[in-house]
């Protein structure tokens, strides 16, 4: 086809106002029937990481078809009053997951913060626009990922027992919005909590799946899977590997039909002078080609994140070594 400059400029100025998703071609990330994905804390560092194209590019550019989504890029694009209060990587709206735990808690959470009268104000602020706005722009948003060729699996966008009913009913209305089946959080040590989540996801239809560092091992999840159909395991094998010293291929096989997701890195066991070095792929001793392989011949259905915790290197960046992880993943499952 022969453009002269006029008709150049034109498809130019098509191409700027075309939202970002529909320019970025489909990318898959299932390999030999696994399902690898990453975790959206992995591109905390990188400016434009609360933001739904932005994230979208990183993600796709990392060659990433699965994502468990962390706050708060699906509500800052639904429009969000505390989106003018999040950094560039944070994911910390007031009332919403501080990163890691719910609420704000770390592992174990559940109890209430000390907030300050601004904090509240923003918090009841969030809450009154949470309750009243429409899934429309999630759903929105879900297309806009879907059209890339990238599916959202979970939303950590996940309930604290301070809460009302309606809130738990919201979050579980975006993530099912999303196109999630589960939502995440840290394993708490609340039984109050788990049961209530529990109850509610079985009510959406959808697990609460339950997230572990070194305190994890091969019972710590007993008691939230007795708790409720509801509960489900998120194992994160290197810190798995990091706590215990062995390997997770016991766990996973012993817990693989409440396992909702995992997530991948490569760490050294903890030593009782330190804690187990967390390290690019290839250079620690976590058994990811084994973990990967037991999946393929399983053919086990729940998706496989990467989660960047590693040191980047000087002069990349988070996309990079996503990218080379999941390349890392493709190669053993080859």
């Amino acid at each position: 086809m022969n453009l002269n400059r006029r008709d150049f400029g034109k498809l130019a100025l098509a191409a700027a106002a075309t939202p970002a998703g529909a320019l970025l071609a489909k990318v898959d990330s299932k390999f030999g029937g696994v399902q690898i994905g990453t975790i959206t804390y992995s591109y905390r560092a990188e400016k434009g990481s609360n933001d739904a194209h932005q994230l979208l590019k990183m993600i796709v550019d990392s060659g990433v078809s699965a994502i468990e989504l962390m706050p708060p890029a699906a509500e800052n694009f639904a429009g969000s009053p505390a989106a003018q209060m999040q950094g560039p990587g944070g994911g910390r709206g007031p009332g919403g997951p501080a990163g890691r735990g719910p609420g704000g808690g770390g592992p174990g959470g559940g109890g209430p913060r000390q907030l300050t009268p601004e904090q509240i104000a923003a918090r009841e602020a969030l809450k009154k626009w949470r309750l009243s706005v429409s899934m429309d722009k999630f759903k929105e948003f879900r297309k806009l990922y879907n059209d890339a060729g990238v599916s959202i699996y979970c939303h950590k966008l996940t309930p604290s027992m301070d809460m009302s009913d309606e809130e738990y009913d919201y979050m579980f209305n975006v993530a099912a919005a999303l196109g999630a089946t589960q939502v995440s959080l840290e394993l708490s040590d609340n039984a109050a909590l788990t049961k209530r989540l529990g109850d509610f996801a079985l009510k959406h239809n959808m697990v609460a799946a339950y997230h572990a560092h070194e305190q994890a091992s091969i019972t710590a999840w007993d008691g939230v899977l007795a708790q409720s159909k509801g509960n489900a395991v998120n194992l994160d094998c290197g810190h798995y590997y990091a706590g215990t010293g062995l390997s997770p291929v016991p766990v996973i096989e012993k817990l693989h039909d409440r396992i909702a997701s995992m997530h991948l890195k490569d760490r050294t066991p903890t030593t009782p002078g330190g804690r187990g070095a967390n390290l690019p792929w290839g250079t620690g001793s976590t058994p990811i080609a084994d973990i990967l392989q037991l999946m393929k011949k399983k053919k086990y259905k729940f998706p496989a994140s990467v989660e960047l915790e590693y040191q980047i290197p000087e002069g990349s960046d988070s996309v990079a070594e996503v990218k080379k992880c999941v390349e890392y993943c493709r190669r053993i499952l080859a």
